[in-house]
């Protein structure tokens, strides 16, 4: 818990803080691939129904959505924030407010959404929420594109990690997200959360997650060998020591519509083939999505609410 103002300064004037490394001086109002300057900025913070159970359980999972992407996937959900950076500005001080608010009100957890570039500051605002009675589970929701040294910010603030592991096919990764090195620094990142939660705890009277790793994966579409490699190195590498949600939701969206292979949504068959294949290689910790996800109903309205 050593996050000063003085370190997150430090650390913002030269950007490192994901694997892009991009150098620029935030301080100085430079943004590099993510956006975004040295002001904390979201787009809604509300109670949130729609995450894996033990997440969101029956009060819903205290999502903070922040503005900004160091990956920015050309089929994003939440391309919105994620890469017309919609959003306002906060101050630290008002972040670990809002924090508090969300646990006033009944969430099972804060979860920070896509907040890699804003660490040094989330840090901050979490050390001062939980000095002033902030107690329930931190949850770091993540693209998976991280940075090692940049996660080890987040021990003993973090309690479950909640990565994608998007891509195999470093093919793949680069003409969806321009990042060929993605599957290399995911596999990184998912190593440093896992050493620092270790195997699940989950509540036995209410089902939520107390510590913990979820990996998480999107299934696109034609994509299903990519997927097998994900599944079994998860499983390769893990065993049944983390959970693994296995999701059908991706949802051609306007900007995605011309693109090649991205223009329709999974079918029933392809769903139900990596379902067999994660139950054939052993995986017993999973979740997996049933029908009526792959909708924009399912995108959350980034309205400003709760900021």
């Amino acid at each position: 818990m050593g996050m000063t103002y003085e370190k997150a300064e430090e650390l913002m004037r030269s950007c490192t803080l994901c694997p892009r490394g991009c150098r620029v001086n935030r301080m100085a109002g430079e943004k590099g691939f993510c956006g975004q300057g040295a002001e904390l900025t979201a787009a809604r913070a509300a109670l949130h129904f729609w995450e894996e159970p033990c997440i969101s359980g029956s009060c819903g999972s205290g999502a903070v959505f922040f503005s900004g992407c160091s990956l920015q996937c050309v089929f994003c959900q939440n391309y919105d924030i994620s890469v017309r950076n919609m959003g306002q500005s906060l101050s630290v001080h008002r972040l670990a407010q809002i924090f508090l608010e969300l646990q006033e009100k009944g969430a099972a957890n804060i979860n920070l959404v896509t907040a890699c570039h804003f660490l040094p500051l989330v840090c901050l605002a979490l050390i001062q929420a939980k000095n002033q009675g902030l107690n329930i589970p931190i949850v770091y929701n993540s693209s998976g594109y991280e940075e090692v040294s940049s996660l080890r910010l987040l021990e003993g603030l973090v309690d479950i990690y909640l990565p994608d592991l998007k891509y195999y096919s470093p093919q793949l990764s680069a003409q969806y997200s321009k990042a060929a090195d993605y599957f290399k620094r995911a596999c990184a990142a998912i190593a440093e959360m896992f050493r620092q939660t270790g195997a699940p705890i989950i509540d036995p009277d209410t089902g939520l997650m107390q510590k913990g790793l979820i990996v998480r994966h999107l299934l696109l579409p034609g994509q299903g060998g990519d997927s097998k490699k994900i599944l079994r190195y998860l499983h390769c590498t893990y065993g049944n020591d983390i959970y693994v949600s296995i999701m059908n939701q991706y949802t051609p969206l306007r900007h995605t519509a011309k693109i090649p292979d991205l223009d329709r949504r999974i079918t029933p068959e392809e769903y139900e083939k990596i379902l067999t294949f994660a139950d054939k290689i052993g995986i017993e910790n999973g979740y997996m999505q049933e029908g009526g996800t792959a909708a924009e109903s399912f995108i959350p309205a980034f309205d400003g609410k709760g900021l």
